[in-house]
């Protein structure tokens, strides 16, 4: 599960697909923790999570005879908690939240605070801050250097807690400085400014952040592509419909961003896009199977120079491996670089 299945989808796109991306960075995490001795065999590890991060703890808590206790975002589906249930996990799910991705980041890792208090011995991962999450990505980055080798290579992928794209990057960079990553964000994430936009009723989940998370590497972008659940859920579809990947809202996010990344830069090397997790969970927002076919409405992005010029359904920004600092209460944007 650790080890992503790099798909040619032609026109010089690829994507990374994974079953469970975040078994490739909690594994090596966990493993490093135990050696260091940060941890110990039989511990609680507890986190927070809308998904897949979640379920990768499970899983690798499952393997090396450890506990885990997960703060369940409401986009966690029965799927999901079933998998938890069955890997020996335990769960609280935040009730209420809606679609404010702020107001339920927020309760989850309250509850973390409150479950820590009251059980000293767990241990919290803390997979929003500490950038021990980034080394499990090594040898991704080593996979697609030996496959692609290609100096030129974009890669496209959710942000998140930083620990994928941010990772990625560099590793990457290591070997080929050019390598360019394009950044996915959903309006209403603070990450990279938009938490003051209309929220179009829907989180992406994993993609963005309500609250500060410190692991992200904000130099290592050189673009930010900010899509709301339209774009990705036709990006899904299309994805589906014309390559066969069914995979979730981050992909269809993706596959949208690098057919237009493609489309402006023809001539270019490879276009990497990353697919977090297969399409399941998203059926019925994304997929529903008695629902008719929709064709793609061929979105493009409006291409921005600041960030009070943001505006929906798609809009995309040169972000130029610039700093940035998100605040307690509002973000800014550092002018040097």
């Amino acid at each position: 599960m650790a080890q992503p299945d790099l798909i040619d989808l032609g026109d010089g796109i690829y994507v990374l697909r994974f079953e469970v991306m975040k078994v490739t960075s909690v594994y090596r995490a966990v493993k490093e923790l135990l050696a260091r001795g940060v941890i110990r065999p039989g511990q609680t590890l507890v986190d927070s999570s809308s998904g897949i991060y979640g379920h990768a703890l499970a899983l690798v808590c499952r393997e090396l005879g450890l506990k885990c206790h997960v703060f369940a975002s409401v986009a966690v589906d029965d799927g999901i908690k079933t998998q938890l249930k069955y890997l020996g996990a335990t769960y609280d799910q935040v009730a209420g939240g809606g679609a404010n991705l702020q107001h339920d980041q927020e309760a989850r890792v309250r509850l973390v605070h409150d479950y820590l208090r009251r059980n000293p011995d767990a241990y919290w991962m803390q997979q929003y801050h500490d950038d021990v999450h980034y080394a499990g990505y090594e040898h991704v980055a080593e996979l697609l250097l030996k496959e692609l080798g290609w100096a030129e290579m974009t890669l496209v992928g959710g942000v998140g807690t930083g620990a994928s794209t941010s990772a990625m990057s560099r590793f990457l960079r290591a070997s080929c400085p050019n390598v360019r990553v394009a950044g996915i964000q959903p309006f209403g994430s603070r990450s990279f400014g938009s938490e003051n936009f209309p929220l179009d009723g829907f989180i992406i989940a994993g993609i963005g952040s309500g609250i500060r998370f410190d692991n992200i590497d904000y130099s290592a972008y050189d673009d930010i592509h900010w899509v709301d659940f339209d774009v990705s859920a036709a990006g899904c579809r299309h994805l589906l419909s014309t390559t066969g990947v069914f995979a979730g809202l981050s992909a269809g996010a993706g596959w949208q961003a690098a057919r237009y990344i493609r489309s402006t830069e023809p001539g270019g090397g490879p276009v990497v896009f990353m697919a977090a997790d297969p399409g399941h969970r998203y059926v019925k927002q994304v997929f529903p199977p008695d629902g008719p076919l929709v064709e793609d409405p061929e979105y493009r992005p409006v291409v921005i120079s600041a960030l009070e010029e943001m505006t929906g359904p798609w809009c995309t920004m040169n972000w130029g491996r610039r700093p940035y600092s998100v605040q307690d209460d509002l973000p800014v944007l550092a002018l040097q670089g």
